[in-house]
């Protein structure tokens, strides 16, 4: 039998882009070397799914392309999910940023594609090993642990290397480079910042403290918590920064986002003069903080005893403050991977790959990787749709 279709990975881009062609009439095989599709699904937004977000746009999207999605998410938009999500009667709701979560648990979104690739006439194969992908005459041949399958498209939605204990791999680059397609260097994205042992000496005390704040880097900054870890910085706005973040660059931290803190700080002498700084800093930020920043400042004397001058320092150092982390914690705790599949050797209508036909790449696997906040998995749903469309 010559399939239609076989898609590698059975996740978010896979099972999107297996209804889509199930729909149209299609033979399609869905494999996948996990005992069970959409695992990245399961766990997502602490077992809710975070399925998209409100505020899609391309310039939240990294890529050395990032014009390259807006294809795939202007012809299959949140809106269209969303109203997926709505005819499948999965009740959500909107947490913050415009980020959509499941009210219930994460397995209902796993349910609905499942059910729709049934529905499509969808064969899915699970707890099968993959091996090479090779072009036939009439095709691709696919080499399985349930043997050599023949398919007349191939679509690659293996995701990226991000949590591999859950058995991710870098299978969907080493196909590409197989045909002859180039791919952009891959790192860990959306994943916790680490620091050298200086660094860690004060900040393991910090452990388990959490603030909201602005993280910026180069010109780029998100409004959002940050954590102090015993490893270093995570939290939403750390998070987000790593995937701007490059070895070596510094992060700004912004602890209290449109304060005037030099004001501020000049009101507290007037008021609270005999206080200490710690005193007055811990009405604005957690204790261990700003027990930690007075010892930062080497300031020892009342806050009515300070000058103007040093006032302002501290205030400099509260709305930036310089941190250089020495990495990240890795594809162990990264969410994302970024880089992948060159988007100049894709479609961006079809995801098809320029020079070998019927080839498909879709979702993480490919250069285009979104911000935290359910923008990940909208180009995992646009992009299989839009494979879906062409296979």
């Amino acid at each position: 039998m010559i399939w239609d279709a076989v898609i590698l990975g059975a996740g978010a881009a896979g099972m999107m882009a297996a209804i889509e062609a199930g729909r149209r009439g299609r033979r399609v095989l869905v494999i996948d070397h996990a005992s069970a599709p959409g695992e990245k699904i399961r766990i997502s937004g602490g077992g809710r799914c975070n399925f998209t977000n409100l505020h899609i746009a391309p310039e939240r999207f990294l890529s050395q392309n990032p014009r390259f999605a807006l294809s795939a998410l202007k012809r299959f938009t949140q809106w269209d999910f969303i109203a997926r999500i709505d005819a499948a009667g999965i009740a959500w709701h909107e947490k913050s940023l415009g980020q959509l979560f499941c009210n219930g648990s994460a397995t209902q979104v796993v349910d609905m594609l499942v059910r729709d690739m049934e529905r499509a006439g969808v064969t899915l194969w699970l707890g099968c090993a993959l091996g090479e992908v090779r072009r036939e005459a009439a095709g691709f041949a696919v080499e399985t642990a349930r043997g050599m399958q023949l398919a007349r498209a191939v679509v690659v939605a293996t995701g990226g290397k991000s949590i591999p204990k859950m058995g991710a791999t870098g299978f969907g680059y080493r196909v590409a480079e197989s045909f002859g397609l180039p791919v952009v260097e891959t790192r860990p994205g959306l994943v916790p910042l680490t620091f050298a042992e200086q660094e860690l000496t004060w900040m393991r005390p910090l452990a388990g403290v959490s603030l909201p704040g602005r993280v910026s880097c180069e010109k780029i900054g998100f409004d959002e918590a940050l954590l102090f870890t015993h490893r270093g910085l995570s939290g939403p706005a750390i998070l987000q920064i790593s995937s701007y973040w490059r070895e070596g660059e510094p992060i700004h931290l912004d602890l209290l986002p449109g304060r005037d803190v030099a004001a501020d700080l000049r009101a507290a002498r007037q008021t609270q003069g005999r206080a200490a700084l710690r005193t007055v800093l811990g009405h604005w930020l957690p204790e261990r903080l700003a027990r930690h920043l007075e010892e930062a400042t080497g300031v020892t004397l009342p806050v009515g005893a300070l000058s103007s001058a040093t006032l302002d320092r501290v205030a400099a150092l509260l709305r930036d403050w310089r941190l250089v982390p020495v990495g990240s914690e890795g594809y162990r705790t990264a969410e994302v991977t970024l880089g992948g599949v060159d988007t100049r050797a894709l479609d961006g209508r079809t995801m098809q790959a320029a020079g070998v036909p019927g080839l498909y790449f879709v979702g993480e696997v490919v250069d285009v990787t979104g911000w935290l906040g359910g923008y990940n998995f909208q180009w995992a749903w646009s992009s299989g749709w839009a494979a879906g469309q062409a296979v």
